[in-house]
Protein backbone atom coordinates (compact mmCIF):
# COMPACT_ATOMS: atom_id res chain seq x y z
CA UNK A 1 0.00 0.00 0.00
CA UNK A 2 1.52 3.80 -0.29
CA UNK A 3 0.34 6.84 0.71
CA UNK A 4 1.88 10.22 0.46
CA UNK A 5 2.74 12.62 2.45
CA UNK A 6 4.40 15.60 3.29
CA UNK A 7 7.70 15.22 4.78
CA UNK A 8 9.49 18.64 5.14
CA UNK A 9 7.28 20.49 2.87
CA UNK A 10 8.08 18.25 0.21
CA UNK A 11 5.79 15.65 -1.08
CA UNK A 12 7.20 11.77 -0.14
CA UNK A 13 5.93 8.55 -1.11
CA UNK A 14 6.32 6.13 2.02
CA UNK A 15 5.22 2.53 1.73
CA UNK A 16 3.65 0.64 4.27
CA UNK A 17 5.56 -2.44 5.87
CA UNK A 18 6.00 -4.04 9.53
CA UNK A 19 6.49 -1.36 12.17
CA UNK A 20 9.79 -1.99 14.02
CA UNK A 21 8.18 -0.88 17.16
CA UNK A 22 5.02 -2.65 16.98
CA UNK A 23 5.28 -5.49 14.68
CA UNK A 24 1.51 -4.17 13.21
CA UNK A 25 1.24 -2.65 9.30
CA UNK A 26 1.69 0.77 9.35
CA UNK A 27 4.38 3.80 10.88
CA UNK A 28 3.99 4.02 14.35
CA UNK A 29 3.18 7.62 15.84
CA UNK A 30 2.79 8.94 12.33
CA UNK A 31 5.92 9.26 11.60
CA UNK A 32 8.47 7.34 8.52
CA UNK A 33 10.59 4.07 9.54
CA UNK A 34 13.74 6.04 9.04
CA UNK A 35 12.61 8.10 11.78
CA UNK A 36 11.95 5.53 14.20
CA UNK A 37 15.04 3.74 13.64
CA UNK A 38 16.95 7.02 14.30
CA UNK A 39 15.54 7.71 17.29
CA UNK A 40 16.19 4.09 18.57
CA UNK A 41 19.81 4.68 17.44
CA UNK A 42 20.19 8.07 19.12
CA UNK A 43 18.64 6.64 22.28
CA UNK A 44 20.68 3.45 22.64
CA UNK A 45 23.78 6.38 22.10
CA UNK A 46 22.57 8.55 24.64
CA UNK A 47 22.30 5.44 26.92
CA UNK A 48 25.99 4.10 26.76
CA UNK A 49 27.47 7.50 26.79
CA UNK A 50 25.62 8.19 30.18
CA UNK A 51 26.17 4.70 31.73
CA UNK A 52 29.63 4.75 30.74
CA UNK A 53 29.85 8.70 32.74
CA UNK A 54 28.43 7.29 35.34
CA UNK A 55 30.87 4.40 35.98
CA UNK A 56 33.81 6.84 35.38
CA UNK A 57 32.45 9.32 38.05
CA UNK A 58 32.44 6.18 40.13
CA UNK A 59 35.53 4.87 39.76
CA UNK A 60 37.18 8.79 40.00
CA UNK A 61 35.02 8.70 43.91
CA UNK A 62 36.39 5.39 44.53
CA UNK A 63 40.53 6.13 43.31
CA UNK A 64 40.74 8.97 45.55
CA UNK A 65 40.74 7.97 49.31
CA UNK A 66 43.36 5.21 50.45
CA UNK A 67 41.96 2.68 53.13
CA UNK A 68 43.72 2.56 56.19
CA UNK A 69 43.36 -0.10 59.76
CA UNK A 70 43.84 0.34 63.12
CA UNK A 71 43.76 -2.73 65.56
CA UNK A 72 43.48 -2.88 69.78
CA UNK A 73 40.88 -3.08 72.24
CA UNK A 74 37.65 -1.15 72.51
CA UNK A 75 38.00 1.46 75.43
CA UNK A 76 34.39 3.24 74.24
CA UNK A 77 31.23 3.05 72.01
CA UNK A 78 28.90 5.69 71.09
CA UNK A 79 26.48 5.55 68.42
CA UNK A 80 28.86 7.89 66.78
CA UNK A 81 32.70 6.97 67.94
CA UNK A 82 34.33 4.13 68.79
CA UNK A 83 37.72 4.52 70.33
CA UNK A 84 40.52 1.97 70.49
CA UNK A 85 43.49 1.90 72.24
CA UNK A 86 46.73 1.30 70.24
CA UNK A 87 50.08 1.01 71.80
CA UNK A 88 50.21 3.96 74.43
CA UNK A 89 47.64 5.85 71.54
CA UNK A 90 43.82 6.24 72.47
CA UNK A 91 42.30 6.20 68.72
CA UNK A 92 38.81 7.75 68.35
CA UNK A 93 37.45 6.98 64.87
CA UNK A 94 33.50 8.19 63.79
CA UNK A 95 31.02 5.90 62.70
CA UNK A 96 27.97 6.40 61.02
CA UNK A 97 24.47 4.77 60.10
CA UNK A 98 26.04 2.74 57.20
CA UNK A 99 29.30 1.64 59.03
CA UNK A 100 29.66 -2.22 59.15
CA UNK A 101 29.87 -3.65 62.19
CA UNK A 102 30.15 -7.49 62.32
CA UNK A 103 30.08 -9.41 65.90
CA UNK A 104 29.14 -7.94 69.12
CA UNK A 105 31.03 -4.53 69.44
CA UNK A 106 31.59 -4.01 73.47
CA UNK A 107 34.25 -2.06 75.35
CA UNK A 108 37.26 -4.75 75.87
CA UNK A 109 36.57 -6.52 72.46
CA UNK A 110 39.53 -6.94 69.99
CA UNK A 111 38.57 -5.02 67.16
CA UNK A 112 39.84 -4.12 63.71
CA UNK A 113 38.39 -0.47 61.99
CA UNK A 114 38.86 0.11 58.43
CA UNK A 115 39.10 4.00 58.11
CA UNK A 116 40.22 6.57 55.78
CA UNK A 117 41.17 10.34 56.22
CA UNK A 118 39.00 12.69 54.33
CA UNK A 119 39.45 16.52 54.49
CA UNK A 120 36.44 18.56 55.67
CA UNK A 121 37.69 22.00 55.25
CA UNK A 122 40.99 23.93 54.18
CA UNK A 123 42.11 27.36 54.59
CA UNK A 124 45.19 28.20 52.03
CA UNK A 125 47.50 31.38 54.07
Amino acid sequence: METRLRIQGEASKVTWSKCPLHGVEGRAKDRPLITITLMKINSVFASILTGSMLLAFSSALAADAKTYQVTGPVLEVTPTTITVQKGDEKWQIARTKETKVTGDLKVGSKVTIQYRMIGVSVEVK
